[in-house]
């Protein structure tokens, strides 16, 4: 799988460096995905935040800067002022000037610091479930785009193939109209069909090439790289070997949303845990050098320094944080049983849609259509069967393949439905 994910990588890196004309590149779901997760740039720009949340925890560990204040600087001094100082002192430093200079420092009480960065660890967890939430999203994004790709695919196929029946028809009755065998109307109605059928082509091909722009911004990959999709032709997971107890285990333990929510409570609860301790107030210590300020002419002293905490205590905030924990928990009770409901509704959208996938599957003519196609352009060419037959049965043929399609999409689409609501992929 490496060797295949880096044949991927330096085909792609060879495309876009060299690339003057549409290239094709046929890649299988699994080497969709390992290109999906090498070069997404939303997940390359999303995993940053848990980075981001790092450097804050680094930030919340360090300690709070020391100060430095000189004060009580004079500029100038007077005569009188000089020979009062000169009987003072025989020192040269600073001998005309009077200023005092003073250090300190803070020191949180209470734990405030250790506090704070247990708030920032909870923070990263919730960074790392946002980027499992990102791409559990995209993840699904890019597998339902797979598979529109692969239906438009197949269905553009069965036109091409139609389209080819129908214009050997009107090649043929345009010989026939010119020898006299035929009334002109039915090349007529042959041609309005082949008109009917290229429209429909042109239309598919047009969401083939939306559904291609989409695939590519997931994969992050030239504009001039065409991919073919190779049919991975895995098995359908029939309904009655998954548990919907189990889905509803899984979703509340899997999924990141969930797993996020969770965090905002516990983010809630430490973040009380901090205002609380902004209760207690924080000591400030300094010592401080003071020159012909006082009584001495060099005096050295020591203080600390603390408010007084009579009128803020942080109520407020702490009240309020209060009021996140109890808000938070009811929303998580909320959000625990909006993703029952979701799971029962997508487990049963999946299990309509596989039995109905089924079902067609047994009853259904499709495995002989191709064959009868063949042998009803060779009966209307030797006029055994009439032009209404032909049409009725094109359209007959057209709207059963596609039928199977869809129903095929749709199990893909709706059991991809189910694992992204589930939050996990379901083995």
């Amino acid at each position: 799988m490496k060797k295949c994910l880096f044949y991927v990588l330096f085909s792609l890196t060879l495309l876009s460096g060299y690339a003057q004309e549409n290239q094709t590149l046929d890649l299988n779901l699994k080497q969709i995905e390992s290109l999906f997760l090498a070069n997404n740039l939303d997940l390359i720009a999303t995993k940053y935040n848990i980075s981001i949340a790092d450097a804050a925890i680094s930030q919340a560990r360090l300690w709070d800067n020391p100060s430095l204040s000189i004060s009580n600087v004079n500029l100038w001094s007077t005569k009188s002022q000089r020979d009062e100082i000169r009987d003072m002192t025989t020192s040269s430093f600073a001998k005309n000037t009077e200023f005092s200079v003073e250090l300190g420092q803070l020191i949180q009480t209470a734990n405030k610091r250790g506090k704070l960065i247990q708030r920032e660890k909870v923070s990263k967890e919730i960074a790392i479930q946002e980027f499992e939430e990102v791409l559990r999203g995209l993840k699904t994004e890019l597998r339902k785009t797979v598979f529109e790709i692969e239906y438009s695919q197949s269905y553009l196929r069965i036109l091409n193939n139609q389209q080819k029946s129908l214009g050997q028809l009107v090649e043929a009755y345009k010989r026939q109209v010119q020898q006299g065998n035929i009334a002109k109307n039915e090349l007529l109605r042959l041609q309005s069909s082949l008109l009917e059928l290229e429209n429909e082509i042109n239309e598919t091909q047009s969401e083939l090439n939306d559904q291609s722009k989409t695939l590519k911004i997931l994969l992050n990959i030239p504009p001039l790289v065409n991919i073919q999709i190779i049919d991975s032709l895995e098995a359908v997971k029939t309904p009655e070997t998954i548990l919907l107890s189990d889905l509803l285990e899984k979703a509340e333990e899997q999924r990141p949303d969930m797993k996020g929510m969770r965090l905002q409570t516990k983010l809630h609860q430490k973040s009380l845990d901090y205002e609380k301790s902004l209760r207690v107030p924080d000591l400030t210590i300094s010592a401080a050098y003071d020159r012909y300020g006082g009584v001495w002419k060099d005096f050295i002293g020591v203080g600390i320094s603390i408010d007084l905490p009579f009128f803020n205590r942080n109520q407020g905030n702490i009240k309020a944080a209060r009021l996140n924990i109890e808000q938070s928990q009811y929303l998580v009770e909320q959000h625990q049983n909006t993703i029952r409901h979701e799971i029962a509704a997508a487990y049963n959208n999946y299990s309509y849609a596989y039995d109905f996938y089924k079902r067609i599957n047994k009853d259904s003519l499709l495995p002989e259509l191709d064959s009868m196609l063949e042998a009803y352009t060779k009966n209307l060419l030797n006029r055994n069967i009439s032009m209404l037959e032909y049409i009725d049965f094109m359209d007959a043929y057209r709207t059963n393949k596609q039928t199977m399609l869809n129903a095929q999409k749709k199990v893909d689409i709706q059991f991809e439905e189910l694992q992204y609501i589930t939050g996990t992929d379901i083995n």
